[in-house]
């Protein structure tokens, strides 16, 4: 439609169509090249992609029939995502010059009616019951007046929301189980390893172009950013092409598991400059551990140490000197700050430190820390054996609350 109406359009339209043809002539006049030169040799292997007979041209029986390497996975997941679409009620305010020149009846009998704010994507992880579980970003659902999600096969359903964390930009959302005909499987994010390739599954842009499916490669298992809220989280990066709409979707390893659930990417450093194929993933193991408190409270209640902490594989090697970290110390979690009379400094864990293990676990990268605290309560008693100055000595902890 816009196209018709817009000249230049066109224009651009038909010179963009005519590069095209250019080039697929070229491509298609070099395979004729090759079919002709090998009809010379008869025992040469015959795939001719174009083959020429008194005037007619037909498609070769050779082919390729096989799905791409990742289209198997992709198959396992594309009925369980979903475009998550969030509604709000239209503003009470005045509605511009219509209302001042009592033009605005119309208009004053939709204040209040629900329209669509902004769509996302979502993942059915499980059925349980008459309800399926969606889980998505808390920024899809924020300020909802009502949600619905659009399935798999087009068709619009109520949900409903289960409970929402702003501190992981996770929700999990509810509806009707007999509306479910696929579940996607969480996979292990600890065993992710970079260069190996992953899909990345959503709406970009919105429900117009639900189950879209862009193929990348892991950047990074665990980096460690700070969001826009000033939360230390530990992400996954991926180069796998991800847009607005394609928050709360699925990234899907070659076994067609989910590993993580996309939830932003990075277009513009701070200095200004362009930035292309950075998206981040919630790892699959902290969306686990999330969700199921959400469906089983509704809320995350989480306990805390009560200090700032950065994973050591995200320390610049120029930067651990400066901090004085030890050279033979490889993994771990550094302690940047400790908040007053909070549970790590009534302690005694002090700035510096380095956390190894918690109760005798290792933790590698903030993720790992997070999942073992929540599964504890608030209240309860850790070890953390931590690194002071290079020596080895464990500190129990009395968790307090977020």
């Amino acid at each position: 439609m816009m196209e018709q109406k817009n000249p230049d359009h066109r224009q651009n339209g038909l010179v963009k169509t005519v590069i095209v043809g250019v080039v697929a002539g070229l491509i298609g006049g070099g395979a004729s090249y090759v079919a002709l030169d090998q009809l010379n040799n008869a025992n040469q292997n015959n795939n001719a992609q174009v083959s020429i007979s008194s005037g007619s041209v037909k498609t070769s029986k050779n082919s390729a029939k096989t799905s791409g390497a990742m289209t198997p996975a992709y198959n396992s997941v594309k009925g369980a995502v979903v475009s998550v679409i969030n509604m709000k009620r239209q503003s009470a305010g005045s509605n511009s010059l219509f209302d001042i020149f009592g033009e605005g009846n119309d208009q004053k009998k939709d204040k209040g009616k629900l329209r669509t704010y902004s769509e996302g994507s979502g993942v059915i992880y499980t059925k349980t019951g008459n309800k399926g579980y969606i889980v998505t970003n808390n920024h899809v659902v924020a300020g909802s007046d009502k949600v619905q999600v659009m399935l798999s096969n087009g068709k619009t359903v109520n949900a409903s929301i289960v409970g929402t964390d702003a501190t992981t930009d996770l929700a999990v959302l509810a509806i009707d189980g007999n509306y479910v005909t696929q579940t996607a499987e969480f996979g292990d994010s600890k065993s992710l390893q970079a260069g190996q390739p992953v899909v990345a599954v959503g709406s970009p842009l919105g429900s117009e172009y639900a189950s879209t499916v862009t193929q990348g490669i892991i950047s990074a298992p665990a980096r460690n950013i700070t969001t826009a809220s000033a939360n230390q989280q530990t992400v996954i990066q991926t180069d796998a092409a991800i847009n607005p709409g394609n928050s709360g979707g699925a990234l899907v390893n070659s076994a067609g598991q989910v590993v993580g659930i996309n939830s932003m990417k990075l277009s513009q450093s701070s200095d200004g400059t362009s930035v292309e194929g950075m998206g981040f993933a919630i790892p699959s193991n902290e969306v686990v551990t999330i969700v199921n408190q959400l469906v089983k409270k509704g809320k995350i209640v989480r306990p805390q140490l009560g200090v700032k902490v950065v994973a050591l594989n995200g320390i610049p090697a120029s930067y651990r000197k400066r901090l004085n970290i030890k050279s033979n110390l490889k993994n771990g979690i550094y302690i940047a700050s400790v908040t007053k009379n909070a549970a790590a400094d009534k302690a005694g864990l002090k700035t510096g430190d380095v956390i190894i293990k918690v109760d005798n676990k290792s933790v590698t990268d903030v993720a790992s820390l997070h999942s073992i605290l929540y599964n504890h309560k608030v209240g309860d008693d850790v070890t953390l054996t931590i690194n002071r100055g290079g020596k080895e000595r464990d500190v129990h902890v009395k968790l307090g609350e977020n």
